[in-house]
């Protein structure tokens, strides 16, 4: 029996992005931005399918002009996955947008300007049933908590962040979710735990402007997992100076640590040393380029020698332990047979590859309806 995730989600109230529930028991979201220009239709268009084939449920477009609205319209007609349009100041595009079929708003409704323009905004989402996220920045806040806070401080984010609800609430609009972001970790951790008991909407996560892929990809998962393990958090976005694609990777491998889901496959390798008995970095480094294509969840353990291999192999759905002169092959925690090292890979990939046809079968599978009484 697999370990479950002892985590309890915090409650929040549940919105759709397109056809994607945020909030409430729905799975926690995995998202990304495009970094194209937004007026070249082809290449965003072609940026944002490459997220979805990583796997992203929801992406982020910047919207910065009327031009860009118009090329967001071209874009969402040729995408499936739905698009969130980031936008600042200008109503005007927001309603331009909204009527070209955007999914949720990312506007900051302190930041429209006159009373009539954000109704006209709030009253459009309203109408057509699209969500509106908040999102504040450290590095963003408005010039008087600047002043008040004189510094970027947890408070200041949501105090920034309760204006542009109070903003919402007065015009009887619910349906959004919020994000407070900082590049300082303990800085977003400590905003997002204040906010988190004082509003019952989702919660949009991210450590901003993380960095590079590695050192951003540390400064996330330590941040976004302290918050996953607090209960907080409906989706997030890991912010790598990277590739989107390994913002969507990076993401969904944050939530298989912590069991909160699943996607693809789950290795469990050793870090190597002397005792083992095949290259077990030039394999894991072959098994995971190989098997990018793959969503179903599998446990697969790749470990170098026979001290914890076998312990290991056993638990996982497949699993190798270096041997001399052959390696052992688990599969379903028994051993199935033995391998030399220069069919391993090949081998692994088509077990692998065999196995997760198979649960997939089982995942597609109706489940059987019973029909109580008559």
């Amino acid at each position: 029996m697999k370990y479950e995730s002892p985590i309890v989600r915090r409650r929040s109230r549940q919105i759709k992005v397109g056809n994607v529930l945020i909030g409430g028991d729905a799975p926690i979201a995995v998202q990304s931005m495009t970094n194209t220009d937004t007026c070249d239709v082809a290449a965003t268009i072609a940026q944002v399918k490459a997220l979805q084939d990583a796997g992203a449920d929801l992406v982020r477009v910047s919207v910065p002009s009327m031009d860009a609205a118009e090329a967001f319209g071209a874009i969402r007609s040729q995408v499936t996955l739905p698009l969130v349009a980031d936008i600042h100041f200008d109503y005007k595009i927001a309603l331009r947008v909204a009527e070209l079929g955007v999914d949720c708003l990312r506007i900051n409704p302190g930041n429209i300007g006159r009373e009539d323009r954000v109704r006209a905004v709030v009253d459009c989402a309203r109408d057509k049933g699209i969500p509106i996220r908040i999102g504040v920045n450290a590095g963003s806040l408005e010039k008087e908590l600047q002043r008040k806070y004189g510094e970027p401080t947890p408070e200041a984010l949501v105090e920034s962040a309760m204006r542009h609800v109070d903003i919402l609430d007065r015009l009887d609009f619910q349906d959004f979710k919020l994000s407070l972001k900082a590049s300082d970790v303990f800085m977003t951790v400590a905003a997002y735990r204040l906010i988190a008991g004082q509003i019952e909407q989702p919660l949009h996560l991210g450590i901003t402007e993380a960095g590079a892929l590695r050192s951003g990809t540390v400064k996330s998962a330590v941040g976004l997992g302290m918050l996953l393990m607090d209960g907080i958090g409906d989706t997030l976005r890991v912010s790598l100076a990277a590739d989107p694609v390994e913002e969507i990777k990076v993401g969904f491998d944050i939530l298989k640590s912590l069991r909160l889901r699943s996607r693809g496959i789950n290795f469990i390798a050793c870090p190597s040393c002397s005792r083992q008995n095949f290259d077990v970095v030039s394999t894991m480094n072959a098994l995971e380029s190989r098997l990018e294509d793959l969503q179903t969840p599998l446990d697969v353990a790749v470990i170098g020698c026979i001290v914890n291999g076998p312990g290991e192999a056993r638990e996982a759905d497949i699993g190798v332990t270096g041997g001399t002169p052959n390696n052992l092959i688990y599969a379903d925690g028994k051993k199935d047979h033995k391998i030399t090292n220069d069919k391993l890979l090949d081998d692994l990939e088509a077990m692998i590859r065999k196995k997760a046809a198979l649960r997939q079968a089982e995942l597609d599978e109706p489940k059987p309806v019973t029909i109580i009484g008559s």
